[in-house]
């Protein structure tokens, strides 16, 4: 009964490592780290669709997105660096107040995806 169970965690863990391996290396995601409010960092990663910014946990069972950012309205308020090679943006507006924290390709990629929205939307990059 014991190695049974132990069986079953090992296996429940390798399939939530292959899936964080998966999400890492698929087309169009960049390790993206994400705090809401004052809460604290949460790894993940982040993908871009349909002008929408969806972040994913990276240890998880689900595999939807947890967080999705619409890009229409969204203003980034402050940019930092954080240590790590980690820079963190501040992002508000119409979405509740989130800070994502990436590397400078990443974060470079993020803002010109925020800027080159559609003529119609409204944008404001800090």
């Amino acid at each position: 009964m014991v190695a049974t169970v132990v069986t079953v965690l090992v296996l429940l863990a390798a399939l939530v490592v292959l899936r964080a391996v998966m999400l890492v290396r698929s087309r169009g995601s960049v390790p993206c780290r994400l705090r809401v409010g004052s809460a604290a960092w949460r790894s993940g990663v982040a993908r871009y669709a349909d002008g929408e910014l969806h972040w994913i946990p990276l240890l998880g069972i689900r595999l939807r997105p947890r967080h999705a950012i619409a890009r229409r309205g969204l203003v980034v308020s402050a940019r930092r660096e954080i240590g790590d090679g980690l820079y963190a943006v501040d992002c508000g507006g119409s979405t509740q107040d989130v800070s994502l924290a990436m590397s400078a390709d990443a974060l470079t990629g993020f803002l010109a995806w925020l800027e080159s929205a559609p003529p119609s939307a409204y944008l404001d990059v800090a």
